[in-house]
């Protein structure tokens, strides 16, 4: 069915490109081997505009580097596994068409959506970032604004980016103690996911959670809804170390046969 849940494949691994994530690429293809999984997408770092440092995400130059190093391992390991070159963009309202020409440069195999950076006066600050500076400048902002205007640039990237798959989804302020979604927030999720499921856009079950809330992300609630509109899920351990591919996924049938239980739910296990 639709929405059934591949546990053999990691949707989205990182590389030491991106400066903030260790080992080679090649660590990361062998950790899945050993593993027993039966393919992984790496999904890099793409921004455009974006005024922040430490710079988090891949330059030209670091993108050609990825490509010559993906094709070579691809050639190398691919009676062990598939190995596919894919790109985790990251949406600037400000910045739509430099974002589409940057996305028109490398044949990616599969595209992720996330929204990272929020712009205040002449700086971005990191959405997800647990650094104090990021967390108190964004909390001044207002955080149901913030929030807000982080689910309306998941709609929009919809339009602009044209993913495969959207990310993290309410991975939005994860380090803020205070995050809480309004109803506003659920109307904009809920509207989301209905363009998602229109476009056949999957959703990502990010296992990077399990280490900073002990859950995935998304939240069962969330979870549930995109079952029962079909929504294609993929699972992604959003691995910055080798020793994180496909993390916490033994957990994923019991988490999904929760979220199954949400009103209006279906357990994709089940399929």
């Amino acid at each position: 069915m639709l929405n059934a849940l591949d546990l053999e494949s990691d949707g989205h691994i990182h590389t030491p490109l991106c400066n903030h994530a260790v080992g080679t690429m090649e660590e990361y293809v062998l950790a899945a081997v050993a593993n027993g999984l039966r393919s992984i997408t790496f999904l890099e770092h793409l921004e455009v505009g974006i005024r922040s440092t430490p710079r988090t995400w891949l330059t030209e130059a670091d993108f050609d580097e990825y490509f010559r190093e993906g094709d070579r391992l691809k050639s190398r390991y691919k009676n062990r596994i598939t190995i596919r070159l894919g790109v985790e963009a990251g949406y600037n309202p400000h910045q739509t068409e430099m974002l589409r020409t940057a996305l028109g440069r490398y044949p990616w195999e599969w595209i992720g959506l996330s929204y990272h950076f929020y712009l205040v006066g002449d700086r971005h600050y990191n959405l997800v970032s647990r650094r104090r500076e990021n967390l108190e400048r964004l909390a001044a902002e207002g955080i149901d604004r913030v929030i807000s205007a982080y689910l309306d640039g998941l709609l929009a990237g919809l339009d602009i980016v044209r993913p495969d798959v959207v990310c993290h989804l309410d991975a939005v302020l994860r380090h803020h103690p205070d995050i809480r979604f309004n109803d506003s927030h659920l109307h904009r999720i809920d509207t989301l996911l209905t363009a998602m499921a229109w476009r056949g856009t999957a959703l990502e079950i990010n296992t990077s959670g399990y280490s900073i809330r002990n859950r995935p992300f998304p939240e069962p609630g969330i979870l549930g809804k995109a079952m029962a509109l079909h929504i294609p899920l993929v699972p992604g351990s959003d691995a910055h170390r080798p020793e994180d591919v496909g993390r916490c996924f033994d957990r994923l049938p019991r988490y999904l046969a929760d979220a199954s239980a949400c009103p209006g739910a279906r357990s994709p296990l089940a399929d």
